[in-house]
């Protein structure tokens, strides 16, 4: 085992006991690297804390809310490299870690500046049939290392340092900690796809609804690019509720407080928001032709790349984004939505 080969696994819990076994299972078959386990939690009513002491895990307990909770256990952690996991992960193979720690490590060691910072591509642990589709894309759209595409289940691994210079994850709400730090990572440093799959659950489309999980995160993303998100998330209420809690969602009432912050911000702030929605739509039309790719069976990634090169020159202009963001909003008016059937 290389001598640098050292790693604290930093996990945020809340009533993770079901999940908890199977990470640390998953934990304890890499092989070739020191692992410290760092379980962060937010207040757990269950077994959490016990069921993770007992596996050897040092415990740090701070305020609720994810953000919090990961800088606290950064701050607890005894290596240099850490990576930031959720509960529910497990890796696909017995030297991924390794793998892992030696492809951000290099490339940290040959070019320091902007530093790296890694992220696993997902596989989902389905329960459920159906929806075959949607997953494909959320796993290839996990690959892809683009803007917007790396969230806090793709994990998170780097150097102590650059996550210090950072500023460490935001703590101002208690969600989209994760997209702020990979905004800021696309900013100042560089993101590293890592080898081999991580695996996670797809329990909080199971439990909320594919579609409307979905459309939500959709929604959530466009109120973050509006400026708007403190203002939606207070007052819409648990747009990311805890998973012991998750229910079926009902986007109504998302769609109505998202209505409510445009009207509130006043006339120049609304109109900047609905530009900056439609900017991010915009930004996120490739999809649609990963979509085709996907369905094409096309390994090649032919359509994406014609869109990349051809259509993608074209659209960036302000009245693309115009367009993009009129027909949100207009979407937010039309009332029920199929999505919340979906």
């Amino acid at each position: 085992m290389r001598p640098l080969r050292q790693l604290s696994v930093v996990v945020p819990t809340l009533d993770e006991a079901l999940t908890l076994p199977a990470l640390f299972d998953s934990l304890a078959s890499q092989r070739d690297i020191t692992l410290q386990c760092v379980i962060a939690d937010g207040g757990s009513a269950d077994d959490s804390v016990a069921l993770a002491r007992r596996r050897g895990a040092r415990i740090v307990r701070s305020g609720r809310g994810r953000g919090r909770q990961l800088n606290a256990g950064a701050a607890a952690a005894a290596h240099p490299w850490l990576l930031f996991l959720h509960a529910d992960s497990q890796f696909t193979d017995p030297d991924q870690l390794a793998e892992a720690l030696d492809t951000v490590a290099t490339a940290r060691r040959n070019t320091p500046s902007p530093p790296p910072a890694g992220h696993f591509a997902l596989r989902f642990a389905r329960g459920q049939a159906g929806h075959d589709m949607l997953f494909a894309l959320l796993e290839a759209k996990s690959a892809s290392n683009r803007p917007y595409s790396i969230n806090g289940d793709q994990g998170l691994l780097i150097h102590r340092d650059d996550f210090a210079a950072l500023g460490g994850y935001d703590e101002s709400l208690a969600l989209f900690e994760d997209q702020r730090i990979a905004t800021r990572i696309f900013e100042h440093g560089r993101w590293l796809l890592l080898p081999h799959r991580l695996l996670t659950s797809a329990r909080r489309f199971e439990a909320e609804g594919h579609a409307p999980r979905y459309a939500l995160m959709a929604l959530m993303m466009a109120m973050e690019q509006a400026g708007l998100l403190g203002g939606f998330v207070a007052e819409a209420g648990h747009a990311y509720a805890a998973q012991k809690d998750a229910r079926r969602l009902r986007l109504a009432p998302f769609r109505a407080a998202a209505l409510r912050q445009l009207r509130a911000a006043g006339l120049r702030r609304g109109l900047r928001g609905v530009m900056a929605c439609g900017r991010l739509i915009r930004q996120n039309a490739w999809q649609l032709a990963l979509l085709l790719d996907l369905v094409r069976h096309h390994d090649d990634g032919r359509w994406l790349h014609r869109y990349d090169r051809l259509l993608a020159p074209l659209l960036a202009h302000r009245g693309t984004d115009a367009l993009a963001g009129a027909a949100a909003v207009a979407a937010l008016l039309a009332g029920p939505s199929l999505l919340d059937r979906g």
